[in-house]
């Protein structure tokens, strides 16, 4: 017999204090506003950069985190990663490979965090998952792009693969614009563009965050040109529940695996709803200003739901169910 929604609030009561690290590259707002909100919940929570843990094969765990000791947290909390060399960010994409190998929760794990930075994957598995997303194409040579590019009867956006917010993105009309291979990494991310200008000569597209498999907070995003990050001068505003636009934010985080998110969407110039990309670790500062959602509480009150099915109950636990 299922326990009772008292019991569950028992059990957690009876637990102990849950210790989580928080993997932030700095101590932003975001960072700070995550710490208050484990804290809030009655978890013990430490800011940890990736760069900081060490392996060693001689440690109980094979790993060594700072504010740990020789024990391990109960669950990470990834909130943005220390950018770095090649062999760098490997490393410490390995260490959450690691913990969650240790069968700790860690949220967003590795391979959704490593599925959203590469968008040629990212529109890969959403083109998988039969979600609509403009035709996306990812090559090596400036001669393939320009032969996407002369097939294709209009623009494209020509993106970096590891880019965000906004950053970086460029109108392709012809080769002649394509960038030399150095200056964009060796790779050409190119994507058809599916803006559409509003009557009042704006642009907009819509920011949905979700969390645990459902849509926690939305905003539409407004700019004077065809780049709607907040970051990049766009406005936000909130945003009326829309099942349509919902439902495929909330599929598109299914099919890159993450639990928390925030998913890019538009309406093409037939008014046909895209998913454009998705952020495994999003900022919320303009969102939480237009939908007025405290967006850290809810990802430390979801991500602690989480951990919390994941502990197994004590024999006192079970017979209070049982009862």
């Amino acid at each position: 017999m299922p326990a009772s929604a008292e019991t569950v609030a028992l059990r957690r009561a009876s637990l102990p204090a849950p210790r989580i690290a928080l993997v932030t590259a700095d101590m932003d707002r975001h960072a700070r506003e995550m710490l208050k909100a484990f804290r809030a919940a009655g978890a013990e929570v430490f800011p940890v950069e990736l760069a900081e843990i060490a392996f060693d094969t001689q440690a109980p765990s094979g790993l060594i985190l700072p504010h740990f000791g020789a024990t391990l947290p109960d669950a990470v909390c990834v909130r943005t990663l220390d950018a770095g060399s090649f062999e760098q960010v490997t490393r410490r994409l390995g260490i959450l490979h690691a913990l969650q190998a240790l069968g700790i929760f860690v949220s967003n794990d590795a391979r959704a965090i490593e599925r959203c930075v590469d968008k040629s994957m990212t529109s890969f598995l959403l083109a998988r998952a039969g979600l609509p997303s403009p035709r996306s194409w990812a090559v090596e040579t400036a001669a393939e792009a320009a032969a996407i590019l002369s097939a294709e009867p209009g623009p494209l956006v020509l993106k970096p693969l590891f880019g965000a917010q906004g950053k970086g993105l460029k109108l392709i009309r012809s080769s002649d614009e394509l960038p030399a291979p150095d200056d964009i990494g060796g790779v050409y991310y190119l994507q058809r563009f599916a803006g559409r200008q509003g009557e009042d000569g704006r642009w907009s597209d819509y920011r949905i965050l979700v969390s645990e498999g459902r849509v926690a907070a939305r905003m539409v995003r407004r700019a004077g040109g065809w780049i709607t990050n907040i970051k990049q001068g766009a406005e936000g505003f909130a945003m009326a529940p829309d099942a349509t636009l919902d439902e495929l934010a909330i599929a598109a985080a299914a099919a890159v695996g993450a639990d928390f998110c925030g998913v890019d969407l538009l309406h093409d110039a037939e008014g046909h709803p895209q998913v454009i990309e998705v952020n495994s670790m999003p900022a919320w500062s303009g969102l939480k200003r237009a939908s007025g959602v405290d967006v850290a509480a809810v990802r430390a009150r979801d991500l602690l739901a989480r951990l919390h099915e994941r502990r197994p109950p004590s024999a006192a636990d079970r017979l209070a169910c049982a009862g």
